[in-house]
């Protein structure tokens, strides 16, 4: 399995031993796929290639809220490694696409060799964290606009597409805002031309525009993808990989 075919910046960065190691097998992910379950079994890791997956906090009325964001810099699962053996998360597909699986037994084994895939994916869980934060302390600060602008835009920096397919129910779940908030908010971008919206689709027509409605946790996620790029860039350069 040659490395050049990794979109996934954790794969891209490893050698072919070790991606030998991880066993890799390919997977297909389809809108609303859970992957994680609170209380289930954790036995593999997923490392998106293309699409993805929100990992949501859900209450006891059956709303819930979006914590974290998974798309191509992603090692979900990855807190198997961390001696968790059932999952604390509920994490599903939102935009469907397609990566690879890892056996938990086999990422524990790589991951115990303290080379490369481990400190990347130390790495990984630290930014999830910076994550998680930052959006919770979005959702307490910012208004709904500013929040759904900050959503879009770290979306399309995920699919690298300006064409999202998301529906009215998924955009307010991922917010923890009623339906009819969404739907205000963005007829409100849509006549300022920073977006065309129609039912189960968005179209971002001014990135820019977009950027400058959104409130700088957009621009603090950014930089922390950027920053995890980096880092494994610097890695993979060391020895011991």
């Amino acid at each position: 399995m040659a490395q050049s075919r990794f979109r996934n910046i954790i794969l891209q960065h490893l050698d072919a031993d070790a991606v030998k190691r991880l066993e890799l097998k390919p997977v297909t992910l389809t809108l609303a796929q859970v992957l994680e379950k609170p209380g289930g079994r954790m036995s593999e890791l997923i490392f998106i290639e293309d699409g993805i997956a929100s990992m949501t906090t859900v209450f006891r009325d059956g709303s819930q809220v979006e914590a974290g964001m998974f798309g191509f810099e992603s090692a979900i699962g990855g807190q198997a490694l961390m001696g968790l053996r059932t999952s604390r998360n509920h994490v599903a597909v939102q935009v469907p696409g397609h990566g690879f699986a890892a056996p938990k037994d086999a990422a524990e084994r790589e991951f115990r060799r303290m080379n490369c895939f481990h400190d990347m994916v130390l790495r990984y869980m630290q930014s999830q964290i910076q994550q998680a934060g930052q959006s919770a302390a979005c959702n307490a600060r910012h208004n709904v606009q500013q929040r759904l602008a900050r959503w879009l835009l770290l979306c399309r920096d995920r699919v690298t597409q300006d064409v999202l397919q998301l529906t009215q129910e998924f955009l307010a779940a991922m917010l923890g805002v009623e339906r009819p908030a969404v739907t205000l908010v963005a007829r409100r971008l849509q006549a300022k031309d920073l977006i065309e919206y129609s039912r189960g689709r968005v179209r971002i027509v001014d990135q820019e525009g977009l950027e400058q409605v959104a409130c700088e946790c957009y621009h603090a996620a950014r930089e922390e993808l950027h920053a995890f790029r980096r880092f494994a860039e610097e890695r993979s350069r060391q020895k011991g990989s």
